[in-house]
């Protein structure tokens, strides 16, 4: 075998996209991953042609100039996300068809690490914003009580509900975030008890049964009549069917009624076997479909100020899509501006 081809066995070994070039400035062989990467024929031509980023050509050159190692920063897009790697140059002696040696070049995606370090720092963020806003009410508020409003028996009374109001959302706020790390700390470990579905639904709607009363909302509940079980955490169960039936009465109970469907299917696609479908339906404003895809972000909400004026947090839905992962379940939302919205959470037996 001769040494050539050692060296393109060699390079084709490696787990990472990774590319030789030599002396001459040329890529010398690169392995499927790289050619994956940078699209097309890649071995013979100059590597500034395939790279094109000025700090990447830089390392490369320094690493052929030095004859020692270098890195740099490759950044690019898979398409439907921007993309990052850490480039590793190592100098590789006697190697080329100019004698002197080439540089391996390879690639690692980092592409989750920025990504989670992103979403850290945006969790950070929005925690603090949300937990900023009720705080300096509070605040503002006691400095007004403690001055101009020491006396004033009814304005006392007035900002004290304020304060009470403003107080129960930073307590459901950090319910939530208890609640959300908790699921997410057990989303990986697959629930193991017998849950009857027919009869959480029973026991939610009769606890938001007065909160329905309340916004005028009519809940109607469709199902078999015979019980419907399924492999699940009660807890969790019970805890997706609050928060989806508690949002469609306070933002789709415009509609007058919220509609709750179970149903069984022998074979369901998305699951890839038996399954149990619930439909939440409400017949509200509907929501805009540039929101749909990220309605499940922490903290993303379609209508800010309406949803902190009905207590909501921002978490619920996220709180809901990392249980149906649990369950290895899906989740579905359809929405018609000015119809309604449905919910529709796909679990399998």
């Amino acid at each position: 075998m001769s040494l050539e081809t050692v060296i393109h066995e060699l390079v084709a070994a490696v787990p990472l996209p990774a590319l030789l070039v030599d002396q001459s400035e040329r890529i010398l062989t690169a392995n499927a991953e790289a050619q994956t990467l940078f699209g097309g024929q890649t071995t013979g031509r100059h590597f500034a042609t395939i790279l094109r980023q000025p700090q990447v050509i830089e390392a490369i050159e320094k690493s052929l100039r030095d004859k020692a190692g270098a890195t740099s920063r490759y950044l690019g897009s898979d398409g439907a996300q921007d993309t990052s790697f850490d480039v590793s140059c190592r100098y590789v002696r006697g190697v080329g068809a100019v004698q002197g040696g080439a540089v391996l070049v390879s690639f690692i995606d980092v592409t989750p690490v920025e990504q989670a370090g992103q979403m850290r720092r945006d969790f950070v963020g929005n925690v603090s914003h949300e937990l900023r806003t009720p705080l300096t009410a509070i605040m503002g508020f006691i400095e007004t009580l403690r001055g101009p409003a020491r006396d004033d028996a009814q304005a006392r009374e007035r900002f004290l509900v304020i304060m009470e109001q403003e107080a129960s959302r930073m307590n459901r706020l950090v319910g939530d975030l208890l609640s959300l790390n908790r699921v997410e700390s057990e989303e990986r470990v697959r629930p193991r008890e017998q849950v009857d579905l027919s009869a959480q639904i029973s026991s939610t709607l009769n606890s938001l049964g007065p909160l329905a009363a309340e916004a005028g909302v009519e809940l109607i509940s469709e199902g078999p009549d015979h019980p419907v079980s399924l492999t699940g955490d009660t807890d969790q169960i019970r805890q997706v069917l609050t928060n989806l039936i508690e949002n469609a009465i306070k933002y789709g109970g415009s509609g007058g009624e919220v509609r709750i469907s179970l149903s069984e299917v022998d074979r369901d696609p998305a699951v890839r076997g038996p399954a149990v479908r619930l439909r939440v339906t409400d017949r509200g404003p509907g929501i805009d479909p540039i929101h749909l895809p990220r309605l499940t972000e922490r903290f993303y909400r379609a209508d800010s100020h309406r949803s902190r004026q009905k207590g909501g947090t921002g978490l619920g839905l996220a709180i809901v899509k990392h249980i149906v992962n649990r369950h290895r379940g899906r989740l579905r939302v359809e929405s018609e501006l000015g119809k309604g919205s449905t919910f529709t959470v796909i679990l399998p037996r």
